[in-house]
């Protein structure tokens, strides 16, 4: 037959799959009874994690009993949670975080600036003043940790300080 030019019928091994269906196209296709975060498609009210190449899936979920189920407690919750992947939530830095760094910073410098060596903030009653005066206190670092982390941030900001007054 292949000499003739014949060609035989395609097969019908094709996966049915959306091959460029994103979740965010699934999240603006359902509405608000999903989201995504991180390239991952959740269920609002489940919060569970679905395949979103496969609307069928996606169909059946939202169909089935425990999600009907799960739904009606969500919308009694007047809080409403949203799940994230691990990776979102680690890379949101929340306002208590920088507020950290910058007492953490702020320290260092003043150590620096008063000729105090960083080891005195190891000595017990320096650590029981700042947990009980000072806000964030408690979250300062042993002068180790000092030392190699927030040490050379200071030093780099006060080279570029200098440099720029000299100019």
């Amino acid at each position: 037959m292949e000499r003739f030019g014949v060609k035989s019928a395609p097969s019908r091994n094709r996966s049915k799959t959306a091959l460029y269906v994103t979740p965010q196209d699934r999240v603006t296709e359902f509405g608000s009874e999903l989201h995504e975060d991180g390239g991952k498609l959740f269920c609002t009210s489940c919060n569970v994690v679905l395949n979103h190449v496969r609307k069928s899936a996606i169909n059946d979920h939202l169909k089935s009993k425990t999600h009907t189920k799960r739904k009606a407690e969500f919308e009694e919750q007047n809080v409403r949670k949203k799940q994230r992947t691990l990776t979102a939530s680690l890379q949101c830095n929340s306002t208590a975080q920088t507020e950290k760094t910058n007492v953490i910073q702020d320290f260092v410098k003043m150590c620096l600036e008063a000729n105090i060596p960083l080891e005195k903030a190891d000595h017990p009653s320096v650590r029981a003043f700042l947990s009980r005066y000072v806000k964030n206190g408690s979250s300062i670092p042993k002068a180790d940790q000092l030392r190699k982390a927030y040490l050379p941030d200071g030093y780099d900001n006060e080279n570029q300080l200098i440099n720029t007054e000299d100019r």
